[in-house]
């Protein structure tokens, strides 16, 4: 009995046994199916579109650099034989189910359901991970998927308190061969890329939504197609258009292009999607306007980077006060050529139907790479380095970068020593420091193990061995496509990295409008602490965005004091520039327009019997512009005037005008009137960085002849003496000089004058170099009176050339020496018997009909107050070039 009750019990504890693992394969088979959400395999999906979506989305996989294995390959190949639409369904499935993150299921009203999926959710640290979203569509609706994570918010403009949260991106693949929409199948799937910025154990929220094509909540605002033509874009500048293919096809033919669609909607947050393959890198704009407000403005505004050689979900966000009027489109700030398969316009008033699925992540830590970086002796030890990975990947990315790294810029800049976080891989490093350098490029493979990378910087052209330091007037630490929060724009310490990494020897970052109150605060009035010599770093003042700038932004350099007298920040700012001027000038400030050509690229007349007068590439030429813009436009009267500089003695109002960042024409043309007209203005080079271009500081730079140890002292007033020339740090023209007879003089030296008492011919020098990529012969041009007198050409070898020009001289005048759009020396003035320097008479007549444009088009921008001021300032203007027209008709009698 005992041994009979013992059989039993151990014979029902095996039961018991064998009852709990049956009841566990079943729960665990249970979960595996709600997990896989394989209630599709019920239906029966049409056969010929499920193929055709399989073979678009294997495609696409490939394209990313994802291609599907090879066993997948050829079961997918086989999967065409079967004749059963519910067994290729199933053989799709099971191909596919194990790569989805998600599994969404759209419901007939409502959000949608979404699980997991059976891909293991493991990333790496500073990588990409390519997975599948896994789409049940029994309703067969039409529409777009939007996929968002609050934890892939970019970290640019982020509050402080979100910083840490933001740690991953993801990017939905909604390019060619893929189809932006849902087709309305029962099984579709979606490609979903997602990054770690992170390494270790993560939790995201993904969320999905699905936007039917009959949905008229408002949220989808406006979809452009491009099966049939533009659909509604229009060129506008320097751009041409095409549809082909269902793609507008893009061609920049210039610096400045820009296309634009009209709109009709009643306002608010939105946001812009394009999918967009470009073929050039640098920064996109995008501009809009209201029924209230019928054109695009600088307030108006928003940049986004662009991403070369990549297929890119673009997404942009914006805000109207008022309807929607309208859209400019800027996709490039040069020549080249840009693809857009798609664009949407969608309200950003958050509806409802939002599934959102918590996912906890593995990220598997990445590897150290550190930069050991060799140049001269006397330099610290620095580099540029773009780093992209075999699918064109850029490290690290962008969205997820805080300073010194800045998120619009492709690159990276490293001190010796100094490291960076890859994932396993191959990547390709282009390393470089500025324009005076040779890039180099190194492949590399990253494994599990820490690794170095050695990079010699190799110089084709130094000059500031020769004494010629490069500098950018004009640079930003705040506003624009800068950080905003969490740190109110970047810091001195970032700033100067920029400059080292680019081998630009002086850097001005000016404090204006956006941040003013917090970026003030690095203010010293002398080189800032930061500062590595010859790095040298000082904040100073454009008055942007407040004050004078709708007449015209001013660079103030070399301050003492950066407020005007009055208050504490920049709200109580004279908004006569002239006034401005006074202030700066009084305390020894150099002084000159920003973006120069801003507000001169529009015409509204002619000076009259001109007619077969310009110039070769229109410079000179004798149009009007409208002085409807922030350059040197109220520089057209100020530079008539004289005020007290330190010691009460009079002194130009302007110093320079800048260049080399909009319009070579419009700047140029500007510089050339009213040197004609004899006033000793000079060229400074500036970028006005992050705003008309963020791709780097130096783009526009000016090269500043300095007589031993590098000062900001020196540098500053060499750029107020014309010791200088103006490049894009390609092209160079150093040591101009000319001789006559009896004398010679160095540019910027002894007032850059030479003079002779009659007639003569004169010997001009200049050292010519350039590296263009062209690698041609360039054209190096002797401009006298802003004409070209004569010509030589040199190899873009990257070769230093001296370059001898010989010309006669009749009448007191200024030469110099330019290979446009890329370089530009200052002039020396040629006095030939005491006379003053009279170019063309109708160069007076231009300045003249300026001043009156110009106050036709500003007068309502001065207040009240200082409206007397402004009436006597352009009275002035007026007399003066009158009677310069005066002295020109006696001359040219």
């Amino acid at each position: 009995m005992q041994n009979h009750q013992h059989k039993f019990q151990k014979k029902g504890k095996l039961s018991i046994i064998l009852i709990l693992v049956t009841l566990t394969f079943f729960f665990a088979d249970q979960n595996r199916t709600n997990a896989d959400e394989n209630s599709v395999n019920q239906l029966s999906v049409p056969a010929q579109p499920l193929l055709s979506q399989v073979h678009r989305l294997s495609e696409a996989l490939s394209v990313i650099g994802n291609p599907l294995e090879k066993e997948a390959s050829t079961r997918i190949s086989k999967i065409k034989n079967l004749k059963s639409a519910e067994r290729i369904t199933t053989e799709v499935q099971q191909i596919f189910d194990p790569l989805c993150l998600a599994v969404v299921e759209i419901q007939e009203n409502g959000p949608s359901k979404v699980s997991q999926g059976l891909a293991k959710p493991e990333l790496m640290e500073q990588g990409w991970r390519t997975f599948l979203i896994k789409i049940i569509n029994p309703q067969k609706k039409v529409g777009k998927l939007i996929i968002e994570s609050p934890n892939a918010k970019p970290i640019a403009n982020s509050p402080a308190e979100e910083v840490e949260s933001r740690w991953m991106q993801i990017s939905a693949f909604e390019g060619q061969p893929i189809r932006p929409k849902l087709s309305g199948l029962p099984l579709e799937y979606r490609i979903l890329q997602v990054y770690s910025r992170d390494r270790g154990n993560k939790s995201a929220i993904l969320s999905f939504n699905m936007i039917e094509e009959s949905e008229e909540n408002g949220h989808l605002v406006k979809e452009w197609k491009f099966d049939n033509g533009t659909d509604g874009w229009r060129e506008l500048n320097q751009i041409k258009l095409n549809a082909i293919d269902g793609s507008l096809q893009i061609e920049s033919t210039g610096g400045d292009p820009f296309m634009a669609t009209n709109i009709n909607h009643k306002g608010g947050p939105y946001v812009l999607r394009f999918w967009a393959k470009s073929e050039v890198d640098g920064v996109g704009e995008l501009f809009w306007w209201t029924k209230e407000i019928r054109q695009p403005t600088g307030g108006r505004q928003v940049n986004f980077p662009l991403h070369q050689g990549k297929e890119k979900l673009y997404e942009i966000s914006f805000s109207t006060e008022g309807e929607l009027a309208g859209m400019r489109l800027d996709p490039l700030i040069k020549p080249g050529k840009m693809r857009i398969d798609w664009i949407n316009l969608y309200s950003k008033h958050r509806i409802e139907d939002w599934a959102k699925l918590p996912l906890k992540f593995d990220a598997v830590p990445a590897t150290k790479l550190t930069f050991r970086i060799k140049d001269l002796e006397d330099l610290p030890p620095f580099g540029k380095f773009e780093i992209t990975d075999e699918k064109g990947q850029i490290y690290p990315a962008q969205s997820k970068r805080l300073a010194p790294d800045f998120f619009f810029q492709r690159h990276i800049y490293r001190g010796d020593g100094e490291s960076v976080l890859l994932p396993p891989g191959n990547y390709r490093i282009i390393c470089s420091r500025g324009p005076e350098t040779l890039p180099e490029i190194k492949n590399i493979t990253i494994n599990d193990k820490p690794q170095e990378l050695h990079y010699e910087v190799k110089r084709w052209i130094d000059p500031a061995q020769l004494g010629w330091w490069s500098g950018d007037h004009h640079i930003h630490a705040a506003g624009c496509q800068h950080y905003e929060n969490p740190t109110k724009g970047v810091q001195p310490n970032d700033m100067i990295r920029h400059l080292m990494g680019e081998d630009l020897k002086v850097g001005c970052c000016l404090t204006w409008g956006p941040c003013f109150d917090y970026q003030k605060q690095f203010f010293t009035g002398k080189v800032n602490d930061q500062s590595d010599y010859p790095y040298t770093l000082r904040y100073d003042i454009e008055v942007s965005g407040f004050g004078s700038h709708v007449s015209g932004h001013l660079n103030l350099l070399n301050l003492k004091q950066q407020i005007y007298p009055g208050g504490k920040s920049k709200n109580h700012w004279p908004t006569l520039g002239l006034n401005t001027l006074r202030w700066a000038k009084k305390q020894g400030a150099v002084c000159g327009p920003a973006h120069s050509g801003s507000g001169l690229t529009e015409m509204v007349g002619r000076v009259p019997n001109t007619e077969g007068k310009d110039g070769e590439l229109g410079l000179p030429h004798f149009n009007i512009p409208a002085y409807d813009g922030i350059g040197a436009n109220e520089f057209i009267m100020n530079v008539t005037h004289r005020v007290p500089g330190p010691n009460g003695k009079l002194v130009p109002a302007v110093d320079f005008i800048s260049t080399m960042d909009t319009s070579r024409v419009a700047e140029w043309n500007m510089w050339y009137h009213v040197l004609n007209c004899g006033f000793r203005i000079t060229a400074s080079g500036e970028t006005d960085f992050p705003c008309i271009s963020g791709e780097r500081v130096g783009m526009g730079r000016v090269y500043a002849k300095v007589d031993g140890r590098l000062t900001f002292a020196k540098w500053v007033q060499s750029i107020a003496d014309g010791r200088s020339y103006v490049s894009d740090g390609l092209c160079h023209l150093l040591n101009f000089s000319a001789k006559s007879k009896k004398s010679s003089v160095e540019l910027g030296t002894n007032k850059s004058e030479l003079r002779i008492k009659e007639e003569e011919e004169i010997t001009l020098n200049v050292d010519a170099a350039a590296l263009l990529e062209e690698n041609d012969e360039i054209k190096i041009e002797l401009i006298v009176n802003g004409y070209p007198v004569s010509e030589k050409n040199i190899l873009s070898d990257g070769r230093t050339s001296k370059i001898t020009f010989k010309h006669s001289i009749k009448e007191s005048c200024w030469a110099a020496v330019r290979v446009f759009p890329h370089a530009h020396t200052n002039p020396i003035h040629v006095i030939v018997n005491e006379k003053p320097i009279r170019g063309l008479i109708d160069s007076a007549r231009w300045c003249l009909a300026g001043v009156e444009q110009c106050w036709k088009s500003k007068q309502q921008t001065y207040a009240a107050a200082e409206k007397e001021d402004a009436i006597k300032a352009y009275d002035h203007a007026r007399k003066v070039y009158n009677k310069i027209i005066e002295e020109a008709s006696v001359i040219y009698q």
